[in-house]
């Protein structure tokens, strides 16, 4: 059964998200000094919001911004009625913090049971989070949503990928909640362990946190026998659960318009673009007292599309990138789901893989390093090798190098995949 806001109609939900909207402005005005500073510069204040369209005349705001107020100094409410901190890992740079009062920590399980919901699970399913948790909001928000849709929940965070098979395999679980390459490891394990995972329990897996192609939905699948869904969220702004793909259409994130409202502005001049436009996707929260935001610039890049199986509300096509995961190399843009997509369109080849930046007489190379199937005979990894060298060329515009190796030799995920190991000149080592 749907909630009352996924029924509304457009005009309910544009009405309810100015009067949100307004209130955001007035409520981030007036009790964070870098907002009242920061609109103040740019000559516009809460009272100039007199339509949606009227955000775009407000400033953005930046993972800097938010690493230059660090702790607490985004927060817009006392210390003393914030219940909850996460926070990003800071492995480039300071670490961003995200406060929660008790009634963002109640809007995050409603919309997390929400998403839930919209992905076939139903009160009383069981459902294992493999997400990681702690500081990171992944564990815990889909534990709570979960919690609160009426499931039992399997607190197994990330690692430890034996017992990950142990616990599915024990308490039949039909929901499971990961990265989509961490899913590929503990499909490695069940059949390492001699074991069929298209016969375990699972039937639907809620995967997000790292962007992933159809390709890999279509090779989860496939081994996992499970409808393999999109989950869409990130801790500024509240966690997982920001958008959720609907089971029934598969069709793209459905945004919970009621709680944030999307914008796509081009990442070089911050204008805004219309639906169907690609571009780097910006998020106002509606509802959040601890730490609001006005345009967060994500640097996730995507297009707004029309609703579809939640009709008022719209859509985000599947995260093809960040802005800042793309390599230029030699002057084209490549982003390791490109690699991702053409990896799985070879036989043989799995698709555990990295990417590797070098630079040899001045000029920046990149090389696959991936591994063969199991079925692969030796004497065709040649074949899969220049197969692959030939997508890449016809596809993305650039030679590469391939080195193709024996299964179990590329890293394993416990939570997000390191894609990119970067050994260029001047390179600054992060996160892919």
């Amino acid at each position: 059964m749907r909630d009352a806001a996924e029924q509304m109609s457009v005009d309910e939900l544009r009405a309810l998200q100015l009067e949100r909207l307004r209130w955001t402005l007035r409520h981030a005005y007036s009790n964070v000094a870098f907002y009242r500073k920061k609109l103040d510069e740019a000559g516009v204040g809460p009272e100039d919001l007199r339509s949606l369209e009227d955000l775009a005349r407000f400033p953005v705001t930046t993972k800097d911004d938010l690493r230059d107020n660090y702790p607490h100094g985004m927060f817009a409410v006392p210390m003393a009625e914030v219940r909850r901190i996460h926070a990003s890992s800071g492995t480039t740079g300071q670490p961003t913090i995200s406060g929660y009062t008790e009634a963002d920590l109640d809007n995050w399980a409603g919309l997390m049971a929400r998403s839930i919901r919209a992905a076939g699970g139903r009160p009383a399913d069981v459902v294992h989070v493999a997400y990681g948790y702690g500081l990171f909001t992944g564990g815990l928000g889909a534990h709570y949503g979960a919690e609160r849709l009426g499931c039992t929940v399997i607190p197994a965070s990330g690692g430890v990928t034996g017992r990950q098979v142990r616990l599915i395999t024990d308490l039949r679980p039909r929901v499971i909640m990961v990265t989509p390459t961490y899913m590929l490891t503990i499909l490695d394990e069940f059949e390492r362990a001699g074991l069929n995972p298209r016969k375990s329990s699972l039937e639907i897996g809620i995967f997000g946190a790292e962007p992933w192609t159809e390709q890999m939905r279509a090779e989860i699948e496939q081994r996992a026998g499970l409808d393999a869904v999109d989950i869409y969220g990130l801790s500024e702004v509240m966690g997982p659960g920001v958008a959720m793909e609907c089971v029934e259409t598969r069709d793209g994130l459905t945004v919970w318009e009621d709680h944030f409202y999307p914008e796509v502005i081009d990442p070089a001049s911050s204008t805004p673009l219309g639906l169907g436009e690609r571009g780097e996707v910006v998020f106002t929260s509606l509802t959040k007292q601890a730490m609001p935001l006005i345009r967060y610039r994500t640097r996730d890049l995507t297009r707004l599309l029309p609703g579809t199986a939640r009709p008022a509300f719209r859509r985000m096509e599947r995260i093809t990138g960040r802005s800042d995961d793309m390599i230029v190399l030699r002057g084209v843009n490549v982003f390791p789901t490109h690699i991702e997509e053409l990896v799985l369109r070879v036989p043989g080849l799995a698709p555990h893989f990295q990417i590797e930046l070098t630079t040899r007489n001045h000029l920046d190379e990149l090389t696959v390093h991936v591994e063969a199937r199991d079925d692969l005979p030796l004497e065709q990894r040649q074949t899969a090798t220049e197969r692959l060298v030939a997508l890449v060329l016809d596809n993305v515009g650039i030679r590469v190098a391939v080195s193709v190796g024996d299964p179990g030799t590329v890293e394993r995920s416990a939570g997000k995949m390191r894609r990119v190991i970067d050994h260029r000149t001047g390179a600054v080592e992060g996160p892919a």
